[in-house]
């Protein structure tokens, strides 16, 4: 079972590539002068242990 709840892992990825990006593209942190970068909101799905390779042609297969 996952010891990390989704929401800490999620806000902990968003800090970080945040703070990578606008130390990385001076431009980014002048351009979009804000205190955050992301959104609050994120999504999460389950695909009930399907194989990654059924994942894939799935999407694939919804673009139309």
């Amino acid at each position: 079972p996952p010891t990390v709840q989704l929401s800490k892992l999620v806000n902990s990825l968003k800090a970080v590539t945040s703070r990578r990006l606008r130390n990385e593209f001076l431009d980014l942190r002048e351009a979009y002068n804000k205190p955050v970068l992301w959104s609050r909101s994120y999504f999460v799905g389950s695909c009930g242990g399907a194989p990654l390779e059924v994942v894939k042609r799935y999407i694939q297969h919804q673009r139309g």
